[in-house]
């Protein structure tokens, strides 16, 4: 798993070979990142299916809660088959684009 400290947020990109391996390094490192915004990039290779995305869907809520942003990057999820509240974007610069709107709701108090 690398860690990316941007401006605004932390990029947390995967490396492992599969999934299953980078969402047991990502689950035992979770905590380190509650008060940060996050964005998950997710590699290309691993196919993800839908529950295995859904396994976020809890963390993404919590972040909700704490007022910070969550976003998964995947090129191949439709997004349709999450819930509206779930943060999935197809790039990078789209998940950034989530960010910004999101603290702008903040800002407006919603």
């Amino acid at each position: 798993m690398k860690i990316e400290n941007k401006e605004k947020y932390t990029l947390i990109s995967s490396d492992e070979k599969s999934f299953e391996e980078f969402y047991a390094v990502f689950k035992n490192q979770k905590s380190a990142f509650e008060k940060e915004h996050l964005i998950v990039h997710l590699s290309d290779t691993f196919n993800t299916k839908n529950n295995e995305i859904s396994l976020f869907l809890e963390y993404a809520h919590a972040k909700k809660e704490n007022g910070t942003s969550f976003v998964i990057v995947d090129k191949n999820v439709d997004i349709d088959d999450f819930p509206e509240t779930f943060n999935i974007a197809p790039t990078l610069q789209e998940a950034e684009d989530i960010l910004e709107m999101e603290a702008i709701e903040r800002e407006l108090g919603f």
